[in-house]
Formats: C-alpha cells, structure tokens, sequence
C-alpha cells in the first residue's frame, strides 16, 4: 500500500478521500490555488503545495505544476477526484512517465471513452445496447442538422468530451436546430477545448440508471449495484438513489453484465461508471462511461458498506478486488442530495457569496455530510458551486426519505442563495414519493416545486422576524447598561415607553418582491400579567407573541403555538430557518431608514458573476421581445439574456471575454414607442 499520495483535486472530494487515506495511515499531499489558501482540504492534508492562480486553468489544469508537486514531496501516488484532470489521458501518461502510480483507469481505457462517439462504437462491438443516433467525423452544421432529420425530433446534442451536462442541448423541432448547435459547441469548446458533436434520438421519458463497476489488475471485475439519477436540471443531477426504484432483480444482473461487458472491453481498471437510458418498458441503452468515481458514489457506500476510495487505493496498489460478486450485499436505501450555491428560481443560475452563516445537520449512522467548506469561506466565481453533498440511509426508500427532508430542513445556510428550499419540496413532492421517475421530473412538476407566491409570505413569519427584533433589542439595551455608569438610565430602556398607555414600538422590514417597507406595530400586552408578552400588528393581521433569544436560537410563542427557529443575522438582513421553511427580510434599523431593496432589471444587468462569452446583436439593430441579446457565463454554465420587450440594444457596455460583477449594467436598451 501506498505511504503518500498526493490528491490532485479541491473541495469536498479533497476532503472525502484524505478521510479514507488517513483511516489507512496514508499521508496526505494536497494542491490549491490562490483562491483555495485557507480552504478545507488545505487544513485537513498533511502538508499542501501552492500551484497558482485562482483560475482552474492557471492551477489545478496545469499538468506540470501538479507532477512537481507529487515529485518534491516524495508522493508515490495520485489521487484526481473527479472533475479537472481526472479523465485527462495526457495527466495519466505524465503519471506514468514521472514513475507516480495514478489512481484510477490506465490510458488506453481513458482514451477509450473519452470521445463518445468512440465509446459508442466500441460498445456497439461489444454487444452493448446504443440509442439510435449519429457519431461520424463530419461535423458540418448542415450534415448535422439532416442525421436529426433521419432520427427523428426530438434529438439531443451533446458533446463529445467531457460531461457533467455541458455542451448538451434537446432540440424539439428543425427551427430551433442552429441555434442550439452554435450553443452547445460553444459550452463545449470553452469547457473542453473541443466542440465535436453527436446527435442522439431524445427519449421522452427515459431514465437515468447507472452501474458502478470495479476492476482489478488481475482482469476480475464486480459491479456493486446502481444508482437511479434521473431528476436532474441543465443536464446536471440533483438527487440521486441506491437502489433504483421498482429494479428487478433479473433486470439488475441484466444491466450490471452489460456494464461489466463494457468495462472489459476497453481493459478497464479501477472504479468506473456506466451510464444506461432506462425506458419505461426496461429495455436500457448505453449512455456513455465515465472513468473516474463519481460525485454520487456515497450513496452506493451506504447500501453497500464497502468504502470505494478504499477499493480505488488497493486496486491502484495492485492488490485484487476486496470482494467478489456472490459477495456484495445490497442492504437498505440511500439519498444523496446536491447542496449548490445556485437560484432554483431563476433557472438555476450559479450563485456566489460568503458563507456567513452554516449550520449542517448532526451526523450519525444514518446522515452523512460530504462538504470542502467552512462557515466564512467564499463561494466564488472559478469552481463548480457545490457546498456539500448530503446522504441519507435507512431500512427502505420511504423512511430513507423522510429522513432527507428531515435533514435537508436542518440545513441552514445564509449570506449566498442555495438550492436548500427546493431540495427539501422535491423530496416531499408527492411524485417523487411515489417513484414516478424520468430525467424530465422537473420540468413537468415545475408548478408544484418552483416558488410561484411573487414574494408573498406568512403572517407567522414576519410575526417571528418582529420577535426577534424586540428581543435583540432588548440584549443590546442591557448590554449597554452593564457597561454604561449609569446602569438604571432610562435612556437604555427600548420599550417605547407611553404615557398613561402601553408601550408601543415601530418596526419596519424590507421584504424580497416589495418596492415598500413593511411597517409593524409592536405594542406591550399587559392583559394576562405577562411583562414579556407583546401584540404585533401586521396590515391584517394581530398576533400575540412571546419568547426568549439564545445565540442564533428563537425559542417563540405566537398566539399560544411554540415553535422553536434559527435566525441568521448577517448585518439586520435576516433569514429565519423553520423546519418547514425559510423566510429572509431587511430589518431596516432607524440609522438604516432610507435604506430599501431595489430590484435590478433582470434583462439589463448581469444576474452573476461571470464573463461575456458572445454578443448576438449589433448596436442599432432592432429587436423583438425574447430575441437573444447576448450570453453570459459562471462556473462553465451559460446564461442567454433576452430582449424585456420590442426595441434595440443602442450600446454594450461589455465586450467577449469581459469579465462582468453581479449587477453591473450590461447595456443600453431602447423599446419602441408601441411596446
């Protein structure tokens, strides 16, 4: 086994495999950027190497620098992760060139599957089921558009290198086939440097079914079961399952054999996975194999009990499988949930920030947290925007779930957007319950998992917001009387005191979706004797509270219900955390006044960080609502922004290759005199 081994990744698959190494007296070496000095998997690692820029391609993409690295510390191995260089054949042949054992598939089988449209005549060879589709080398736009035409719409494009949804589009009809194309190889060009594309049959409700595999050196191999990931948005998965819902038996040995099949045929050594369309009458088609581990292997951990970075340091070592087939028992079921920095309202775009506030559910036997983040760590604009990964085991798949919408409303998370909220209504969707999968779930359940309530809010929520006000207040006060000469001045009281009436206080919050304050009278309620009791008055609305405030903890009664909260208070923006919701507002203090949300027009500002990839109309040029104006892009995602009505762009205020800060004007638009 080996002594050291350097991981050549960041985030929480830095952090996921040094655990492991560490379990097996394993030292560590772990690289970072500019951007990663202080983060996770530096402090957890042994000791660290700097390799560059912040950019992924000024450091963590930089073959030599991470070779080096391995070298001057006197590892014996490499660890990828998943992600940068890990499906890279020219990294694999540097390994092997700098005598460094890689920790993963040998060359030839990286090469293999690295080009789709290969992988897919190769497994046409080996018996593998293919979807109906085209893969040649002529990729002239117009070749592309007639093998559409033969296949039949719907059709998905895809690019031919890498993964993880990019370069993909669904093309419905031959009207939208140019636009999509140009696209897609743009995405793929910039996340790949290659724009090669195949066109394939679009299944309409297909799912999404992988098998893992594991080879050894010696030419055994096992597949340990498979994983269900079918609710996916941008191409990207969102949830993921072990076992499949509703998989036969018959059917699972059936799949698994065609994996395994697939692995031998290209000599495959080490954790792999193979990815099958289910359609709804079981029969299955290869999809493509991807020769790393994948970011969804915990769950097949936790259904299994076997640690698969283990496996892949023993296998890497030259030792044979850890078990074999008639071995590997499948107990249970397992969830593994996304937690992204992203807006689920606003398709999904990438969301950066701080992480101010993070608080994540207690782990045990049956709850597990992937994560590369600390509270205080920024989510920036040069890496994929995952948090953390959080799994779920139980007995079976219903009681495996509520224990994810458990967890998922103990996760809180304030100072960046995340998909927490969306998550946890997925989770308790009744479709989802039900098992009624496709790789479409979201788009056609979009009414019953998108926030469509235009801003508005409960009652309740505000009443706790207010609540939490007074009692933050009162702490304030007595604070400063602890440290004031004059403890018993009335000038510490913030009671609002009346005479000959009760108390009575203004709060105003600034609510998301709300061009004006929301003002609520808070007024002492001496009828039940109770000093602490107040009567908050909201526009229609007159509600009782009560509670007490221990650190970010609101222990509240309102009109005789208690509930139990967390309050984030970054700088009096709140977010309140209940256990079935999250509800954020501007408390806007009387040195705050004038201070007011004010919405940026969607359509001429940049909804993220990010750069100007292409403009795709000339100052001048006229318009009509919906025409596509330009394209932005973060984190390998591209975002078009669209014409708000009928005009013309009369300046860019940005150029291609810009890079461009949240909310920056990104141009002049000019709407007709009739829009």
């Amino acid at each position: 086994m080996f002594r050291k081994i350097l991981i050549a990744n960041r985030g929480e698959i830095a952090c996921r495999v040094i655990r492991t190494a560490h379990r097996l007296g394993i030292r560590c070496v772990a690289v970072y950027s500019d951007a990663d000095r202080h983060a996770l998997h530096v402090k957890m690692a042994d000791e660290a190497v700097h390799l560059g820029g912040a950019a992924a391609k000024d450091s963590y993409l930089v073959i030599d620098k991470v070779i080096a690295a391995a070298q001057q510390t006197g590892a014996e191995a490499i660890h990828p992760g998943y992600g940068f260089l890990s499906e890279n054949s020219r990294f694999v042949e540097a390994c092997d060139a700098a005598g460094l054992a890689f920790i993963g598939p040998p060359v030839g089988a990286i090469e293999a599957m690295g080009s789709k449209s290969a992988a897919k005549s190769i497994m046409e060879k080996a018996g593998v089921p293919l979807v109906p589709g085209y893969h040649g080398d002529d990729q002239s736009p117009e070749l592309l558009k007639a093998e559409a035409e033969k296949i039949g719409y719907p059709v998905l494009l895809k690019a031919t290198a890498g993964g993880g949804g990019k370069g993909m589009r669904i093309v419905d009809k031959a009207a939208d086939f140019d636009q999509a194309l140009a696209s897609a190889k743009r995405e793929a060009i910039n996340g790949f440097g290659d724009d090669t594309m195949l066109v394939e049959k679009y299944l309409v409700k297909p799912r999404h079914v992988e098998l893992q595999v594991f080879c050894d050196s010696q030419g055994q191999g096992v597949y340990l079961f498979e994983r269900d990931c079918s609710v996916q948005r941008r191409h990207q998965k969102v949830i993921e399952e072990a076992p499949a819902p509703g998989m036969s038996e018959a059917l699972r040995a059936q799949m698994g054999e065609a994996a395994l099949k697939a692995a031998q045929a290209i000599g495959y050594v080490g954790a792999g996975t193979v990815e099958f369309l289910l359609d709804v009458d079981d029969s299955f088609f290869f999809m493509e194999m991807n020769t790393r581990l994948q970011v969804e292997h915990p769950v097949t951990e936790m259904i299994t009990g076997e640690d698969l970075v283990e496996w892949q340091l023993k296998v890497a070592a030259g030792e044979p499988l850890p078990k074999q087939q008639q071995e590997l028992q499948l107990q249970g079921h397992a969830f593994e949930a996304r937690i992204y920095a992203e807006d689920p309202d606003q398709d999904f775009l990438p969301a950066t920030g701080n992480l101010s506030y993070l608080r994540t559910p207690e782990e045990n036997r049956h709850v597990r947290v992937d994560t590369g983040v600390l509270e205080g760590d920024e989510v920036s604009i040069y890496y994929d925007p995952m948090i953390a990964k959080l799994i779920v085991w139980d007995q079976d798949r219903e009681t495996a779930l509520s224990r994810l919408a458990q967890a998922l409303g103990e996760y809180r998370i304030a100072g960046v957007t995340t998909n927490t909220r969306f998550l946890k209504k997925l989770a308790e969707a009744a479709p989802f319950q039900q098992a009624d999968l496709d790789t479409g779930f979201i788009e056609r359940h979009e009414q019953l998992l998108f926030d469509e309530t235009g801003g508005s809010y409960s009652p309740n929520l505000l009443a706790l917001a207010s609540l939490y006000a007074l009692l933050k207040l009162d702490q304030e006060r007595r604070q400063e009387a602890q440290r004031s000469q004059d403890p018993y001045s009335p000038w510490h009281g913030f009671g609002g005191w009346r005479l000959n009436n009760n108390p009575t206080l203004k709060l105003r919050f600034a609510l998301p979706g709300q061009e004006e304050a929301e003002e609520v009278s808070v007024e002492a309620s001496n009828a039940t004797g109770n000093k602490n009791l107040w009567s908050v008055q909201l526009a229609q609305h007159k509600l009782l509270v009560e509670g007490r405030l221990e650190g970010d903890r609101l222990e509240a009664v309102v009109n005789g219900h208690h509930r139990s909260i967390h309050v984030a208070d970054l700088d009096n923006q709140l977010t309140l955390f209940t256990p079935d919701e999250q509800f954020s507002c501007q408390w806007l203090r009387p040195d705050l006044d004038n201070h007011e949300f004010e919405e940026a027009s969607a359509n001429l500002t940049a909804p993220m960080n990010g750069s100007v990839v292409t403009l795709l109309v000339e100052p001048g040029q006229a318009v009509s609502k919906g025409d596509a104006l330009m394209v932005m892009e973060a984190m390998k995602m591209e975002h078009t922004l669209s014409a708000p009505e009928d005009g013309q762009v009369e300046e860019f205020f940005f150029a291609a290759g810009d890079l461009v800060s949240q909310g920056a004007e990104l141009l002049k638009f000019a709407a007709t005199e009739e829009a």
